[in-house]
């Protein structure tokens, strides 16, 4: 995959869920808003794995100066939809915003970092997931929602279908600086689940 997951623009050829989740941030003026917070799309939606209640997760970097900036300005512009929730708290050691709320039919969920994109761990697993789908293809995407149907987060259903011992979302980092052949061994030994 060779998509720039730093614009939306993927998101408007995309599957139909891909559409919906562009028109909607595109309505929503997000990107436009939390431009200075280099705003990048993670999670399952980018990678085709959503199922039913997935939620559009972007990540932002913002400073721990601009930590009750960034929160005044989601507040601002999201409070009054439905839902709406917001958080300061330290996550790694790291200041952190999670703000949460519903636009039109999706549930979107901010999370800003005073950590640069490529440092933050959802940034980092949606790479390894990449990979990990780009070596097992389709029948790995069928698996993961399989399971994810079956209530695991995404982290935890790769980890499962991996074979990864210990914490789901740090064994998944353990992957990031395997060559593409050893991960392709990887997944090609493993079992799948059957589809539903």
């Amino acid at each position: 995959m060779t998509e720039d997951w730093r614009s939306l623009h993927y998101l408007r050829t995309g599957s139909p869920r891909q559409r919906r989740a562009y028109a909607t941030l595109e309505a929503s003026g997000l990107w436009p808003l939390l431009r200075e917070f280099d705003p990048v799309l993670a999670g399952t939606v980018p990678l085709g794995i959503d199922i039913a209640g997935s939620d559009l997760d972007v990540l932002c970097e913002v400073p721990e100066a601009a930590q009750a900036r960034f929160a005044a300005l989601l507040r601002a512009h999201f409070e009054a939809r439905p839902g709406f929730r917001l958080a300061q708290r330290r996550i790694g050691g790291h200041a952190t915003t999670v703000c949460g709320f519903r636009y039109d039919t999706e549930e979107i969920e901010v999370f800003g970092q005073a950590l640069p994109i490529a440092q933050q761990h959802g940034w980092r697993h949606l790479l390894v997931e990449r990979a990990v789908l780009a070596a097992g293809g389709e029948a790995w995407r069928t698996a993961v929602r399989a399971l994810k149907r079956q209530g695991f987060k995404t982290e935890p259903a790769f980890a499962q279908l991996l074979g990864l011992p210990g914490a789901p979302y740090a064994a998944l980092l353990t992957l990031e600086n395997w060559p593409d052949e050893m991960l392709r061994e990887r997944v090609a030994s493993r079992p799948l689940l059957k589809p539903e």
